[in-house]
This record gives structure tokens, C-alpha cells and sequence, in this order.
């Protein structure tokens, strides 16, 4: 068997139909190896359904795909042993206590009781939930929560990582502490797969990111290179005196051959270079205009996400 040793995933052609509904159409792309690989879309888009055709818990109508070179569908079991999935909801016992957790899927993993137990303090070093060991999971804290059952999939060490909204229902320190071990995994040498409704944490993690809408993949690419599918960045300009603005905002037309958007004494234009600031003030100097704020915004995911997916919800 020929594997490639670029790709971590490999998906061709990959469509799902239920009844006569189609959630996944077509869908084609691949994941590199030691990367994280966002996957975004509305509601209803077919994320989901795609995660699960690939983690193996749903089997497609058709199209194929491949973890480091094996079959999915041939090689179930295999490919199961490969990676870790961490959902949206946390599937430990909150009944018992975060040890007595780790423990039981540990020995599922098939270690022995020793070396599940030296697995199990690894784990609640690693994520920082040794002095809540003991205690009982529900008395957790939702962060607490998301730890723990990020620590359960990770027991067998997995080089591949999927993390289904990992941060939903999580305060923003809380996120931020989840993205830092995010980080940590991959610079252990991990591929981690995620989706998530928070567009500024793909944004933040996603060396690339695809983007899904109707089923269908509608673009695939790094974050910069998403941003500037959908416009350059802009350009925002606060002037000293309101009676300027008509005639600056002319200028700024005449130069840009676009109209600006005026609102008082502030004028925002779409700019398809940066260089271009540098010609704007100077027509603006030598019109005596003066200028007591500028900046220059680049294109955000929530402008990539309501571009490409045509702001539907």
C-alpha cells in the first residue's frame, strides 16, 4: 500500500444523502500532517456530518476517505485507534471523580492498572486538575469540564485530534487557557481537526480553514488567504474640521475611482494596497485637510464567513 506522508486525511469526493436530502455534496480536501485544520459553516451547513463520516461514526453514500493512508470504511477499527474526538458535550461519569474517570478509560484504552494510573497523573498534571482529582465531576467548573474530557481523548496519545467546538459555553479566560494547550499539542507533533462556532478562534489556531456551506466546500485556504478572497483592507480616516469631509471624500473617490463612505467627519474606503495611504495623505496635505486619526483594518472571519457563506445562518 502507497501512503502519502503529507496528508493526515485524505478526502475525495465525499457525499452524504439522507432521504432525498443532501448534507455533505462533492466534498473534497485534505489535511496535512501537524497541522490544525479548522473546519467552519452555518448551521445545517454539513460540518458535522462530514466530522462524523470521518471519524467513522456515520458511513457515506459515497466518496472515500483516508487517516494516514488507510481506508476508513476497510479499516475501521485501525483508523479508530488513530486519533482522539473530544464532542461538543462532555462524555465523562459525572457521578465519580476526574481520576476515577481517567482510570476507566484508561484500562477501556487496554492498560494495565499500572500504567493506567501513571497515565492518569500525567493527564491531570498536563491539564492542571490535580487538586480537583478527587472531587466529584459535578462540582466541576464548565472549563474544568472541557479539560478533562479533552484529557479522556487524549489517553491513547493520538497524532490525530479532532476537537468538535472544544470552547462552546466557555468564559473567554477559559477559551484562552483551552486554545494555549491547543497549541501545546501541536507543537508536540499532533494534527488536530476543529470545529467551532467562534470565528476569531479559527482565526486564531487554523493554519488552514475550510469552509463549508449547503453541503458543498465553497473555499479552502490559510486565514490570510480567505481574507483576501473577500476585499483588501480599509481604510478609516477621522479629519479635524467636519466642513472638510465632502472634499476629502472626493478626492479619496477620484484617487480610488470607488466611492467612500462618509459619516460626520469620518471617511472609510476599501484600499486594494496598503501603499495606497501613503498617496491618499499626501493629496490630502496638499489640499490642507487635517487628519487627526487613521487606521487601516484588514478583513476579519466574520467578513470572510458572511462573504462565502452569503451570511446565512
Amino acid at each position: 500500500m502507497i501512503m502519502n506522508e503529507e496528508y493526515a486525511i485524505e478526502i475525495n469526493d465525499l457525499t452524504k444523502v439522507f432521504a432525498k436530502q443532501t448534507a455533505v455534496d462533492h466534498v473534497s480536501l485534505n489535511v496535512k500532517k501537524g497541522e490544525v485544520f479548522g473546519l467552519l459553516g452555518p448551521n445545517g451547513a454539513g460540518k458535522t456530518t462530514t466530522l462524523r463520516m470521518i471519524t467513522t461514526l456515520l458511513k457515506p453514500t459515497s466518496g472515500s476517505i483516508k487517516i494516514f493512508g488507510y481506508d476508513t470504511q476497510k479499516n475501521d477499527k485501525l483508523v479508530r485507534s488513530m486519533f482522539g474526538l473530544t464532542g461538543q458535550y462532555a462524555s465523562v461519569d459525572e457521578d465519580i471523580s476526574a481520576r476515577e474517570n481517567l482510570m476507566i478509560f484508561s484500562r477501556l484504552n487496554g492498560l494495565t492498572h499500572s500504567e493506567a494510573k501513571k497515565r492518569t497523573n500525567e493527564l491531570l498534571e498536563e491539564f492542571s486538575l490535580q487538586a480537583s482529582a478527587d472531587k466529584s465531576i459535578s462540582n466541576f467548573s464548565g472549563g474544568m469540564r472541557r479539560r478533562l474530557d479533552l484529557a479522556v481523548s487524549l489517553i491513547s496519545r493520538p497524532t490525530l485530534i479532532f476537537l468538535d467546538e472544544p470552547t462552546t459555553g466557555l468564559d473567554p479566560r477559559t477559551r484562552t487557557q483551552m486554545w494555549d494547550t491547543i497549541r501545546s499539542l501541536v507543537e508536540q507533533g499532533s494534527t488536530i481537526v476543529l470545529t467551532t462556532q467562534y470565528l476569531e478562534e479559527a482565526d486564531e489556531l487554523a493554519d488552514r480553514i475550510a469552509v463549508i456551506d449547503h453541503g458543498k466546500l465553497v473555499s479552502i485556504g490559510s486565514p490570510a488567504e480567505l481574507k483576501a478572497q473577500v476585499g483588501g483592507a480599509k481604510l478609516q480616516l477621522e479629519l479635524l474640521n467636519s466642513q472638510d469631509t465632502t472634499k476629502a471624500a472626493s478626492l479619496i473617490d477620484d484617487f480610488l475611482h470607488i466611492k467612500t463612505q462618509a459619516k460626520k467627519q469620518t471617511l472609510t474606503a476599501p484600499l486594494e494596497d496598503t501603499k495606497q495611504v501613503t498617496e491618499i495623505l499626501n493629496k490630502l496635505q496638499e489640499a490642507a485637510i487635517s487628519i487627526v486619526n487613521l487606521s487601516v483594518e484588514q478583513p476579519s472571519m466574520d467578513d470572510v464567513f458572511f462573504a462565502l457563506t452569503a451570511g446565512k445562518n
